[in-house]
C-alpha cells in the first residue's frame, strides 16, 4: 500500500476512486496539460478519468507511487504528485525502464503559485531517501519553466537537456541522498 504522507499543510494519500471527478477537473485543461507526455491531449470524457482513479487507486508499493495532493485542513485536492521508474527511451512500446527513478507533479491551475508542488516533491523526496533511494531525476518540457523552479528549489541540480527518457528532448534535473540520510529503511 502507498503510504500516506504528511508535511506542515498537505496530506499526500493514495488516489481513491471517488477522486474521478478531481482528475478529470484538472486533466480536461490544457494549461494543466501541456506539459504533460509526448503528444500532450486533455482529457475530453469522464470515463477517461475513471479508468485514471481506478489505476492510480490500485498502486501498491512502498516507495513508489502516485499521492493525492490535498490539504490537511479542508482536504481540498490541489494535485499529483509521482515517485516512479524513469522510462527510457527506445525504439519498442512500451517504453523499458531506465532504472532512475522519476519525481513528477501536477497541479491543478487554483493551486498554483502557493507552494504545494514544492512542499509535496519536497516531503516525497524524504520518503524516497528514507527507503534507501540513493538518486532521483526530474525531466520537464525545456519550454516548462515552473517545473524547473520547483525543482530547484527541491535541491535538485539543472543537469542540462537530455533524450535519454521518454523519447523526447528534456530538460533533467537531479538530487542524490545526503549522506545523512539512511541508505536503508528505517527499522523500528
Amino acid at each position: 500500500m502507498i503510504p500516506t504522507l504528511t508535511t506542515q499543510r498537505l496530506t499526500l494519500r493514495p488516489f481513491r476512486l471517488d477522486d474521478a471527478d478531481f482528475l478529470f477537473d484538472m486533466y480536461s485543461r490544457w494549461e494543466v496539460q501541456r506539459f504533460i507526455g509526448r503528444e500532450p491531449k486533455v482529457m475530453t470524457d469522464r470515463t477517461e478519468a475513471i479508468e485514471r482513479a481506478q489505476r492510480l487507486a490500485s498502486l501498491d508499493h512502498p516507495v513508489h507511487g502516485v499521492w493525492a495532493i490535498t490539504e490537511t485542513e479542508t482536504g481540498r485536492q490541489h494535485g499529483a504528485l509521482l515517485l516512479k521508474e524513469l522510462p527510457a527511451s527506445g525504439s519498442t512500446e512500451p517504453l523499458q525502464p531506465s532504472g532512475n527513478i522519476e519525481i513528477g507533479w501536477h497541479l491543478h491551475p487554483d493551486a498554483w503559485g502557493r507552494g504545494y508542488a514544492t512542499e509535496a516533491a519536497t516531503r516525497v523526496l524524504q520518503h524516497a531517501f528514507d527507503n534507501g533511494v540513493s538518486r532521483v531525476l526530474a525531466v520537464t518540457y525545456p519550454q516548462n519553466a515552473a517545473s524547473q523552479r520547483v525543482a530547484l528549489r527541491i535541491g535538485m541540480r539543472d543537469l542540462g537537456i537530455t533524450e535519454d527518457y521518454y523519447n523526447a528532448t528534456c530538460a533533467l534535473f537531479g538530487i542524490d541522498r545526503p549522506a545523512e540520510s539512511p541508505a536503508t529503511p528505517p527499522t523500528e
